[in-house]
């Protein structure tokens, strides 16, 4: 099945904003601190949902929502105040009860990369805090990004060996 995303809404695969770096967010050594790229890319997966019809009211509706697992992030260069950010988030897979989204943080002048962030995110009821699986509508409206995400994972066959076909 496929489904169409809504015109009037926002790309539910991908989505990006740019805000100015804040005075409070700086670290002693006037760079931003390492945990407000964190908080940067979920403040930017919350709005992406709310702006693709996928946030809040729609999630309780269903009786579930997103929590962050795990996160990896690579520091390219440091941001510092008077910067304008522009972050970018891009659903690379969702299955079962995972999502994973990459977020690309950059300085918005010049297009210097500051920060990747690879987050994967869990599906909870909301009864219980337990992971679920993932609604299917999105699951469906993420298949080919996901299937895109699992081929890059996936290895290549070695000569005189058959190609792996599991996730």
């Amino acid at each position: 099945m496929t489904v169409a995303p809504d015109p009037e809404r926002a790309d539910p695969l991908e989505f990006t904003m740019r805000w100015p770096v804040r005075g409070y967010e700086l670290d002693s050594r006037g760079h931003v601190n390492n945990a407000v790229y964190l908080s940067w890319a979920e403040e930017l997966a919350t709005a992406h949902a709310e702006a693709a019809g996928y946030g809040r009211e729609w999630s309780e509706r269903r009786g579930g929502g997103w929590v962050i697992r795990r996160t990896e992030i690579i520091y390219h260069q440091p941001a510092v105040y008077g910067d304008e950010v522009e972050l970018t988030v891009k659903v690379e897979l969702v299955k079962g009860a995972r999502g994973v989204r990459r977020t690309t943080i950059r300085r918005a002048p010049d297009g210097e990369l500051l920060a990747e962030l690879l987050t994967e995110w869990v599906w909870v009821r909301l009864s219980d805090g337990r992971p679920t699986q993932v609604p299917r509508e999105l699951v469906d409206l993420a298949a080919a990004a996901t299937a895109a995400t699992i081929a890059r994972r996936r290895p290549g066959p070695r000569a005189g060996q058959p190609a792996q076909t599991r996730d």
